[in-house]
This record gives structure tokens, C-alpha cells and sequence, in this order.
């Protein structure tokens, strides 16, 4: 198990990385503002979207489930 980031640190890592907020969004398929107000501590990440992206982002411990939707016309 990795130890968690601050907020702070997850900004500093994506700059290390060369990594902008919206290309980081954009990867993961989240909202730009959401990641943002992750990083500058607006959001917790408790639930939903927020927590997908507060884990990715390394700042909350948890699981990032992946949902397939089911095929049109499946009964």
C-alpha cells in the first residue's frame, strides 16, 4: 500500500508529470472543476465522481469500480 497524498503533493506530482487538471480530467473522464476543487480542498471526495477522482488522484484511499452498461436489447 502507497502512502496518500496531500492535495498539494497530487498538484505536484501532475506538474512533474507535465500533466495539466483538464488533461488529467479528460484521461479519466472527469469533470475539470471537480479535480480542481479536489486539489484546492473545496471537496472532500466522499461520494460518486469525487471519490473516482480523489483516488486517482492518490489523495483518498479507496476502489474505483468500472461499471458496464448493458448491452441494448438484453433481456
Amino acid at each position: 500500500m502507497h502512502a496518500l497524498l496531500t492535495p498539494e503533493q497530487a498538484r505536484a506530482a501532475l506538474d512533474r508529470e507535465g500533466q495539466s487538471i483538464a488533461a488529467f480530467a479528460r484521461k479519466h473522464g472527469l469533470n475539470k472543476n471537480l479535480v480542481s476543487d479536489l486539489l484546492n480542498g473545496r471537496k472532500k471526495g466522499k461520494r460518486g465522481e469525487a471519490h473516482k477522482a480523489a483516488v486517482l488522484l492518490g489523495i483518498k484511499e479507496g476502489v474505483v469500480c468500472t461499471v458496464v452498461p448493458a448491452a441494448q436489447g438484453e433481456n
